[in-house]
């Protein structure tokens, strides 16, 4: 006993079923009819004017070195332990803020780089960076 053959139930379809098609553009425009008053309702205000003139003041780069001896170095003068909290604070204290770049040597301990990195912190100072050889 055959149910039925592929013969008899096989018939090309030639239309498109575009109720499903539709319903979701149905449901797309009722978002949209939703959606849309509530992105344009804004309050009216003016806002005031600002000048588009980028700022030409480049903040000084100071350059703190450490050698391979532990010695720092501000700006290539050589600065004793006890001077460079002081030089610190009043390079946190410029208006605008100096960069601080820190240039330790390879043989260097690194305690000696983390404790000016302590100071600079402690002086107030934000912008810090480092100094390296690429390769």
């Amino acid at each position: 006993m055959a149910f039925g053959t592929q013969d008899d139930t096989d018939e090309v379809m030639n239309e498109i079923n575009m109720t499903p098609l539709v319903d979701v553009m149905l449901v797309l425009l009722i978002i949209f009819i939703i959606t849309v008053p509530v992105m344009q309702h804004a309050v009216n205000i003016e806002l005031p004017r600002a000048t588009n003139q980028p700022e030409n003041i480049k903040p000084e780069t100071i350059r703190l070195s450490v050698d391979a001896s532990g010695a720092y170095f501000w700006n290539d003068i050589p600065l004793s332990d006890a001077e460079l909290p002081a030089r610190m604070a009043a390079a946190a204290a410029r208006v605008p803020q100096p960069e601080l770049h820190i240039r330790g040597d390879k043989a260097v301990r690194y305690e000696r780089v983390a404790s000016a990195m302590a100071a600079a912190q402690r002086a107030g100072l934000h912008k810090i960076g480092f100094v390296t050889d690429p390769g």
